[in-house]
């Protein structure tokens, strides 16, 4: 033992273990399981795979969402906003009061807080985007009637 230690040990002043460096951390591929749409809240097949969860140093979760032909989710806001950026199929989406678009693959939209809005496949073929959902006091979306025909 050094000098300068024995000498710390003996005031009972101890030098700080060092910090925990940072670390990445890899979720494997079906780490989580593939839910399916609650049709309170979808009309048509949806299925959801859980990416990951919000932390303490990002706010927002994300998860594959793809829908089959003609599915859609119901109307619905969200607290802190959404990116969807869609990776296969045709998609549609329309904010209230707007016109329904269209969306490909490689498109990315932006939906601002509290927006009503809704997203889903076209008719005749499946869409699949990435959600990436900002969460406010737990919540990361609210849900309201259903998209009618």
């Amino acid at each position: 033992m050094t000098t300068t230690m024995l000498s710390l040990l003996m005031t009972g002043v101890v030098p700080a273990a060092p910090a925990q460096e940072p670390r990445q951390t890899i979720t494997r591929a079906g780490a989580h399981d593939s839910v399916q749409g609650p049709e309170a809240y979808f009309s048509g097949r949806v299925r959801i795979d859980p990416l990951y969860e919000p932390n303490g140093n990002i706010n927002a979760g994300g998860a594959y969402v793809t829908f089959e032909p003609s599915a859609r989710s119901a109307w619905h806001t969200h607290p802190k906003g959404q990116y969807l950026v869609v990776t296969a199929g045709v998609g549609r989406t329309q904010q209230w009061g707007g016109p329904v678009q269209e969306l490909r693959p490689g498109d990315v939209l932006w939906c601002p807080p509290g927006v009503k809005h809704w997203h889903g496949a076209a008719p005749g073929t499946a869409m699949t985007h990435l959600a990436v959902t900002g969460m406010e006091d737990g919540k990361n979306v609210q849900w309201m009637e259903k998209v009618s025909d």
